[in-house]
């Protein structure tokens, strides 16, 4: 049984599904009703669950009850009736209406021998209902053959998430040198990922476009203060240099190997394309447009026309609409455009929601 789990594990990147296994694993092997593995966050000193059988992501402090004796102690731990364990948390079983009464808890360590977590079974479901110690050594030895997987999977997990951040500050960078909105790089990520789903991709799709989007005038840092500062209307020779700024931004981006890097440089460079081939800059049209690029134009002009610009002031909500029904089909791809009218009280949230207030924003 191991073996066949820690091939399922092994060949698994996602750290939610490696949990889901492994969890799967702990419950079917030493028959248990629940398995739950719970991560110690370090930075916020928390006990997390991110899979947990019928039971949702929870966290409590890293002190608490028996999971959090064991990762204090590094010992392993069997209870046969919980409620007459002072260390048992109950508001767990409060927050879930389940009734706990055997428990197996038992450290999860990484390569350098650290405790990073913890199995916990609860309520063997054999006639007598309580855990022994070959469950103990069971549920080590599954820990033992999937703890790497878990380690590469945490580790993954940790350099993406600080990839994201990296990405939305350089976004912001290029949107504070215009002196853009605060907010409006959240904003667009956000929008972005409602027309990715509302058109059909996967959750995992979207999230990319979401984190790629705010990087889509990265190029502004190298367009004169002169240009991106002026209140009045460009000339056409100012245009043309601040038309710069997609190739710039693709510039900057292309070489990246990473995932997110090279749909970032995707939208850098399309998101001023038209539909009807009149943007720039290369006036491609219709579908030869990356929807990656369809879906920021869109999420883009909905946020600056709505916001205050050193060039103008923000527009009201019925004039945005109506340029986006004029706009369907010319400057916008109609299907997403559809899109955006179906979600717009989505839209119109994450506007109240990430309103601008001089606030660094939070990620």
């Amino acid at each position: 049984m191991i073996f066949g789990y820690t091939a399922k594990i092994a060949n698994e990147r996602k750290l939610d599904k490696i949990l889901l296994l492994m969890a799967d694993m702990g419950r079917e092997m030493i028959q248990a009703d629940r398995c739950t593995l719970w991560l110690l966050d370090r930075d916020s000193n928390e006990l997390r669950t991110q899979v947990a059988h019928e039971v949702g992501e929870m966290r409590i402090p890293a002190t608490s009850g028996l999971v959090g004796h064991t990762i204090l102690t590094g010992q392993s731990i069997i209870i046969e009736d919980a409620y007459q364990d002072s260390r048992f948390n109950q508001e767990v079983d409060k927050a879930t209406g389940y009734r706990t009464k055997s428990i197996l808890v038992i450290p999860i360590r990484d390569s350098e021998g650290e405790i990073m977590g913890a199995f916990q079974a609860i309520n063997k479901t054999t006639p007598e209902g309580v855990f022994e110690d070959r469950d103990i050594e069971f549920l080590t030895l599954a820990a033992y053959y999937s703890g790497k997987s878990l380690e590469a999977a945490m580790l993954a997990n940790e350099i993406e998430e600080t990839q994201r951040e990296i990405i939305f500050v350089m976004g912001e960078v290029g949107e504070t040198r215009s002196k853009e909105t605060g907010y409006h790089v959240k904003r667009v990520a956000e929008y972005s990922k409602i027309l990715a789903l509302g058109i059909g991709m996967s959750e995992d799709e979207a999230e990319l476009i979401k984190t790629a989007s705010p990087m889509h005038d990265i190029g502004k840092v190298a367009i004169p203060d002169s240009i991106l500062l002026k209140p009045g209307k460009l000339t056409e020779e100012e245009f043309e240099h601040m038309k710069q700024h997609t190739s710039i931004g693709y510039n900057l981006l292309r070489n990246s190997k990473r995932r997110i890097l090279k749909a970032a440089a995707v939208i850098a460079i399309q998101h001023h394309e038209k539909w009807n081939g009149r943007g720039y800059p290369c006036g491609l049209r219709g579908e030869e447009i990356h929807l990656y690029g369809r879906i920021t134009a869109i999420a883009d002009v909905f946020d600056a026309l709505g916001s205050d610009r050193v060039y103008k002031k923000a527009w009201d909500l019925e004039r945005i609409l109506t340029l986006f029904r004029e706009e369907r089909g010319e400057h916008f791809d109609p299907q997403l455009v559809d899109v955006f009218f179906d979600n717009l009280d989505k839209f119109l949230e994450i506007k109240e929601k990430f309103q601008d207030s001089g606030e660094p924003v939070e990620l």
